[in-house]
């Protein structure tokens, strides 16, 4: 009760958070009602709808404000996000398949042709949001490869595969003989901590395989090889987060490690998939008994965090069904399914405002660092991964790719 009492203090004080975000984390203090996966698919997969239309555009928005005090400085939708929009369309194709709803697949292609208008004249993808002052990003650019390639495997229309093959050769013009990307990184990551571009490498090798391009998958592999020299004896990445490499995110941690572990699935390279397993077998040990994760982690994998970021638990519940379907250990599939259900305990599927309902917040509790008082793109996309795999072995065991 007195843990209650000085929450309650706490919501008080914060009179500018604005109603909705004060009700929220309130109802957080005895975690939120949860439903059936299904109930949870089709309201997230609706909210992903929602973020869509919103948009002057055919992008999907970068998220939801609850705010003026968030990321975005104001509340409602923010602006179309051309790097999560990108591996939004992939999730979106299966989503389809998954609810037997071809419907989905024009909004899919709707958003391939969206980023096919905005690609930059070298190739590339532009960082932050649509609105912003177009810059080159190599991860955006990667993510945005496997929308294009998820489009031209639906449709087998060629403006997807040279959208793709454009992206693919911005990304191998600027790529470091040692495998990395310093050149091209978003203005928002460190240059020198982007182990997490494996799946940019993952990306190449994709795109690779399907266009039967060599010189592809021979950078994704030099970029794997290179993440590989980052990766400490205890399954830990080094130089791996977007501002604290000392305490990554989950978030990036997971980037990192399902770069690594989905290259070595589609090349069938046994090193590769070894070292994505150690990482995720380091994170089945850093998994709390209600089925979450600490939003950051030291580099002995303790926690640096007294919060969620619930974007990497529902990550890491993709990698781990994956992990399940490599290996066939249950231990993989029991991690996944609670912390699937963690991640739908702090769902609100019955709130009157549309930006809130079936949206996956930033963090848990709601007050978390990372994208604080926001409904996140890229959260409600791995959710949805995350849902549609738990429950379709078949679907686990071939992937969604991007």
């Amino acid at each position: 009760m007195k843990g209650f009492e000085w929450m309650e203090r706490k919501i008080r004080k914060i009179t500018n958070l604005g109603k909705e975000v004060r009700d929220e984390l309130r109802k957080e203090r005895g975690r939120i009602k949860s439903f059936e996966d299904e109930e949870h698919l089709n309201t997230t997969l609706s909210w992903i709808l929602r973020a869509q239309d919103a948009t002057e555009d055919c992008g999907v928005s970068r998220g939801y404000s609850t705010t003026t005090l968030s990321y975005a400085g104001y509340r409602g939708w923010e602006p179309s996000y051309p790097e999560t929009t990108g591996y939004i369309i992939p999730t979106i194709v299966f989503g389809a398949e998954a609810l037997n709803n071809a419907s989905l697949v024009n909004r899919a292609l709707s958003m391939a042709d969206w980023e096919i208008d905005i690609q930059m004249p070298s190739g590339a993808v532009m960082s932050s949001v649509v609105t912003a002052e177009p810059a080159p990003a190599v991860f955006n650019t990667g993510q945005v490869i496997f929308g294009w390639l998820a489009a031209f495997k639906k449709t087998e229309d060629q403006k997807y595969f040279n959208s793709a093959t454009r992206a693919a050769d911005y990304l191998l013009s600027v790529q470091e003989s040692d495998g990395s990307w310093r050149k091209g990184n978003s203005k928002y990551a460190l240059e020198k901590a982007t182990t997490y571009n494996t799946r940019v490498a993952w990306a190449l090798i994709e795109l690779g395989l399907a266009t039967q391009r060599d010189e592809y998958i021979d950078a994704g592999k030099k970029n794997i090889e290179y993440a590989l020299t980052k990766q400490k004896e205890n399954g830990w990445f080094s130089d791996n987060c977007l501002n604290d490499p000392n305490r990554p995110l989950l978030h990036t941690i997971v980037y990192a490690t399902q770069g690594i572990l989905e290259s070595g699935i589609c090349l069938n390279e046994s090193k590769y998939i070894d070292a994505g397993l150690k990482a995720l077998d380091a994170l089945l040990t850093c998994q709390r008994e209600d089925g979450g994760l600490p939003g950051r982690l030291a580099s002995d994998w303790s926690s640096e965090a007294n919060w969620d970021c619930l974007t990497g638990d529902a990550q890491v519940a993709v990698s781990w069904l994956r992990a399940y379907a490599v290996t066939n250990e249950g231990k993989y599939k029991e991690a996944a399914r609670k912390a699937i259900q963690f991640v739908k305990r702090t769902q609100n599927l019955e709130h009157t405002n549309p930006g809130i309902r079936g949206g996956v917040k930033g963090s848990f509790p709601f007050d978390g660092p990372y994208g604080q008082y926001e409904m996140l793109s890229w959260a409600a996309k791995f959710f949805c991964d995350a849902l549609m795999m738990i429950n379709d072995e078949k679907l686990a065991a071939g992937g969604i790719k991007g």
